[in-house]
């Protein structure tokens, strides 16, 4: 007898309209229903509260015209009622549709609009079904139907109620039945003549067992306005500063310390360094962000040596959920906090030090003073598992992550040929990483009069290991390894991880102009940003998660450090491809997309699994504002400008360094027009 096993997969992302208040998001079609196919459904903290919104008018399914997205959390779905309209050939009948999500809620306003010269009656139904799916489960595929689920009617209200999770439903007007946990609503409504009915509904729900919340306080970056002769980076900032603003989260512990979820739908939680990195970027808009990161980090860093968590002291954490994640299907499983990263640490260390030069008080840096010499005694003693000198990791457990960079997915370190790189894994970058982070904590060590000179001769003597073993020579130029495998042998393929090495520091003034020229070769940039992986390269595919997509972030980390290292058109170059690509995404740019070459296609074809909005995809649209401006902070308080020729003029006001607002214009020959903090 042959059994055969039904193949599930992970949920399409890229067609899907979504809503979004951290910790809610709402998953529809383009029309607004849902159906609870993929990731549709309205989704609170970790469960898929509704599985299905699905709305009829006179028995049928209204036609789709189109949506309107307001920002990340409105949305108007247009339709029209055929079946109650005349048979001319205008449409007099339509729906207007809007939906506003808040943290734990959903509401909607139904409009029913008659154009005709006669009154309509007619017979509306809403049908809402639960499943209270966890949304790791809605990622495996393996929805089974809803058990356990507690359903109690009131009136208009229904309450529903599924182990930590209770909503409560209101359909104001309706008649209800509930049927194996199936809402209907019914409305009899007559639309006058030349007028309208608009009807409501909306569920709030909680779950006792959250780790996170929404933010309640407003942004830093409310009074942002940027100007720009190249229109498609002032409408980028413009989209990626709302989706920011609907990623912001606290922990429960920590309900006035702010940090960005790293994105939906899979990660509306805590991340190390998504949120670090995210941060960061934002760090020209205000301090308060980053100081508040920094701080609900520190209160979890490692303080003992635990191998199922990965926790050790000093350590800065990976994930927090609130409880065990496994992924079904894959042989993964993940505690509650989970310390598996190797980068967190160091990129921790790197904002505290980026956000005290933007203007974080003395007396908040100090208060981390303590998280700081953990941190960097963490590199010394435990990053540094086997004394070389390096950062690098291994997964100790047979069932957590196997990559503990940024790239953590399980093929993403490669040699050339395709095959598998085995760890322990030093990883390029990290040693960039921790480079930058002993020199900033020496500079932040020296000024709180604290010993700084032995992470001073840790950097230097990091530079020259890394000097002497990352280099790979080639007929088309040298350029570092991405890593160093278990031998310590160089691992040859070209990524983008190089990009990240520009502005730490590591390289010399000739590995700068090597890698700088890389990453702008044909191999590496697509023409919508920087792919991952070299295209000639035998694991190169441009749908691959990790081995030659283009990931936002990672294009405008290498921005970011060519603008640094003074590669001003090679910057430039790279810009002008995440621009591209943000016009064809309506601006809100994707966790990743293809990487295809942009001399092949007219638009970046979607990568159909990526999360949008992505907290660093969206942060990105900052980091490469701020380079296009060529702003750095100063030690007084002021901010030094060196624009970007080539980029057009942008005027952008409402940025802010040492809780002050200023504005700053340039030109389109990169000459600065306006700096308000001038002579500050």
């Amino acid at each position: 007898m042959t059994t055969t096993m039904t193949k599930t997969f992970q949920p399409l992302l890229h067609d899907s309209v979504v809503l979004l208040a951290a910790p809610s998001q709402a998953w529809s079609n383009a029309d607004g229903d849902m159906y609870g196919y993929g990731i549709q459904g309205f989704y609170h903290s970790e469960s898929r509260v509704l599985s299905e919104i699905a709305l009829l008018v006179e028995g049928r399914q209204p036609e789709h015209l189109s949506n309107a997205i307001v920002d990340a959390t409105t949305a108007t779905f247009v339709s029209l009622a055929r079946n109650v309209d005349d048979h001319t050939a205008d449409p007099r009948v339509r729906i207007d549709r809007t939906r506003r999500i808040g943290d734990g809620s959903l509401a909607e306003e139904i409009s029913l609009v008659n154009a005709l010269a006669t009154e309509i009656e007619t017979e509306v139904t809403l049908r809402l079904a639960s499943d209270f799916s966890e949304i790791q489960t809605v990622k495996s595929g393996r929805v089974q139907r809803a058990i356990g689920i507690r359903a109690t009617v009131e009136g208009e209200t229904v309450r529903l109620e599924a182990g930590s999770v209770t909503a409560t439903v209101l359909l104001e007007g309706a008649a209800l039945t509930v049927d194996d946990g199936v809402i209907t609503a019914t409305w009899t409504v007559t639309i006058p003549a030349r007028s309208s009915v608009t009807l409501h509904w909306r569920i709030d729900a909680t779950d006792s067992s959250a780790v996170v919340q929404g933010a309640r306080e407003a942004s830093e970056w409310a009074d942002l306005r940027v100007r720009t002769d190249d229109s498609r980076l002032a409408a980028w900032v413009g989209a990626a500063v709302k989706d920011l603003d609907a990623l912001r989260m606290v922990t429960s512990d920590r309900p006035n310390d702010v940090f960005l979820a790293a994105g939906a739908p899979w990660f509306f939680t805590l991340f190390g360094r998504d949120s670090i990195w995210a941060a960061r970027f934002l760090l020209p808009l205000g301090t308060k962000l980053a100081a508040s990161t920094l701080r609900t980090l520190a209160a979890r860093q490692g303080i003992r040596e635990v191998a199922e968590t990965a926790e050790q002291p000093g350590k800065i954490m990976h994930e927090l959920r609130p409880g065990v994640l496994t992924i079904p299907g894959e042989s993964v499983s993940l505690p509650p906090l989970y310390y598996g990263t190797v980068d967190a640490t160091a990129l921790w260390i790197n904002l505290l030090h980026d956000a005290w030069k933007w203007g974080m008080s003395d007396a908040e840096v100090e208060a981390l003073l303590p998280n700081l010499e953990a941190a960097l005694a963490w590199m010394r003693d435990y990053g540094d598992s086997d004394g070389d000198g390096f950062l690098e990791y291994v997964d100790a457990t047979g069932h957590g992550l196997a990559n503990q960079g940024w790239k953590d997915s399980g093929d993403s370190i490669q040699w050339r040929d395709g095959s598998l790189a085995d760890g322990p894994i030093a990883l390029c970058e990290v040693q960039g990483y921790a480079y930058e982070a002993a020199v900033g904590a020496a500079e932040i060590l020296e000024h709180f009069g604290r010993p700084s000179e032995a992470w001073r001769a840790w950097a230097a003597s990091l530079k020259q290991r890394f000097a002497e073993s990352f280099w790979i020579d080639a007929p088309d130029g040298a350029y570092p390894a991405v890593a160093l495998d278990v031998n310590k042998k160089r691992v040859d393929t070209v990524t983008s991880n190089i990009g990240h090495l520009l502005g730490t520091g590591i390289l010399d003034e000739d590995g700068s102009r090597l890698v700088a020229a890389r990453l702008v070769s044909p191999e590496l940039n697509s023409g919508f940003g920087l792919r991952t992986m070299s295209s000639d390269s035998a694991g190169f595919w441009p749908l691959s998660y990790h081995g030659g997509s283009v990931w936002t972030h990672d294009t405008a980390i290498a921005i970011s450090g060519l603008g640094r290292a003074g590669f001003e058109a090679e910057a430039a170059s790279l810009i002008d491809g995440l621009l591209n690509a943000a016009d064809s995404f309506g601006y809100r740019m994707p966790e990743l997309h293809s990487g295809d070459a942009a001399s092949d296609f007219s638009a970046p074809v979607p990568y159909p699994a990526a999360c949008h909005p992505q907290a660093w995809s969206a942060a990105a649209a900052i980091a490469v504002l701020s380079t296009s401006l060529g702003i750095r902070p100063n030690d007084d308080g002021s901010v030094r400008l060196a624009p970007l020729a080539g980029v057009g003029a942008i005027m952008a006001d409402g940025l802010r360094i040492a809780g002050r607002s200023f504005d700053v214009s340039a030109d389109a020959d990169g000459q600065v027009t306006r700096n308000t903090l001038a002579g500050a």
